[in-house]
């Protein structure tokens, strides 16, 4: 595992976006795993920004996101598809049906689900996972829980979550109750795994998750045994880890 310590939000937003740039240019045609959330607007903006210099194309690549609110529709401004869009589908060159993400409006979850789980293997699984973590320790929408889910399910989201969500949402009661979310399998199945985390209100979750037990009651823990995973963060975020391997830019 590789941990990098940046500056502030904006330096690791740039060496995030660095580290998926590379695999984009390494591998034109590679599934990139995309993530949703505050911290990855970041990474997108940068990549948008060296799309528009010509210095990367997304013409060939193809994308797999990790969850998608139940109930909500592609057009809604808080659905994740609609996320997507705004954030970096619209502004680069990739082709919109090598985009996917969960249809949260499916009329059967399960069979949506599994559904997923077939266009990821289709795909030939995930080339570069990135992921945000949660308050709590959760990955996608893979929350505290007794065991690790394998497969893409439908989960209830835990009050930690629907609290942090809230500020997306005119209301508390306005936030879904459930999503539809890539399971762990898939994430630790992808050949490399990008963590990006920003904020002293993470710090807690990270620790947990790299330094504590793998257990799932912290999902996030699960990546300490995947044989390349990348940490981005910044100095907020990374403060309570062992200096002992942490390259600071």
């Amino acid at each position: 595992m590789r941990i990098y310590e940046c500056a502030d939000y904006r330096a690791m937003s740039r060496q995030a976006a660095n580290i998926i740039s590379a695999q984009v240019i390494m591998k034109p045609e590679c599934v990139l795993g995309l993530a949703t959330g505050s911290t990855p607007i970041g990474v997108y903006d940068q990549l948008v920004e060296w799309y528009k210099k010509k210095d990367l194309s997304f013409l060939r690549v193809r994308s797999v996101n990790l969850d998608e609110y139940r109930g909500l529709s592609s057009t809604h401004e808080q659905s994740y598809r609609y996320f997507m869009q705004t954030h970096l589908f619209d502004r680069v060159d990739i082709q919109p049906e090598n985009t996917h993400v969960p249809n949260g409006l499916a009329a059967d979850p399960d069979a949506e689900c599994a559904r997923y789980d077939q266009v990821i293997q289709d795909l030939g699984g995930i080339d570069l996972q990135l992921l945000g973590m949660g308050r709590n320790g959760h990955i996608g929408f893979n929350e505290p829980s007794d065991v690790f889910v394998m497969g893409t399910h439908l989960v209830n989201l835990t009050e930690s979550t629907i609290e942090a969500n809230k500020r997306f949402f005119a209301s508390e009661a306005d936030v879904p109750r459930q999503a539809l979310t890539m399971g762990i399998m898939h994430i630790m199945q992808a050949k490399k795994i990008l963590v990006v985390v920003s904020g002293e209100d993470k710090a807690e979750a990270v620790a947990k998750a790299f330094t504590g037990p793998v257990t799932p009651q912290v999902p996030a823990s699960i990546l300490q045994i995947h044989p390349d995973v990348v940490l981005v963060g910044d100095k907020a975020a990374l403060v309570h880890l062992d200096r002992k391997g942490v390259i600071e830019l």
